[in-house]
């Protein structure tokens, strides 16, 4: 089944701009088009499309997401490099949860401390 640009947006939650400028970018080179031009998307390049999602969302810059579409696109001779990259990114991500459990727990204190202020 394939899907238009606006089911895609809806499904990502995002808006067609954003994807324009992901496609702008060189991130969909995998999206097809139909005889009008229009951007489709099928199962697959959902499931693409997610993992791109992911990335910008654990912050990787649009470079380094631009550089994973390629190398994907490219084949298997480029899983090593993107497990490296994966692996990094997987770091990153750690780090981010451990920063913003410690932020939590600053803002747990601060909680209890006006709790307690207000007996």
């Amino acid at each position: 089944m394939d899907y238009s640009i606006g089911q895609v947006t809806k499904m990502n939650n995002m808006t067609i701009s954003q994807l324009h400028y992901y496609d702008r970018q060189g991130l969909l080179p995998f999206i097809k088009r139909t005889e009008n031009g229009d951007r489709t998307f099928d199962e697959d390049s959902l499931k693409f499309l997610e993992m791109i999602i992911c990335l910008k969302n654990t912050g990787m810059p649009i470079k380094k997401i631009k550089e994973f579409v390629e190398w994907t696109m490219e084949g298997d001779q480029t899983l090593p490099g993107r497990l490296d990259m994966m692996l990094d990114q997987e770091q990153n991500v750690q780090q981010q949860i451990r920063d913003m459990q410690a932020n939590l727990e600053k803002i747990q204190m601060k909680i209890k401390r006006y709790e307690n202020e207000m007996k």
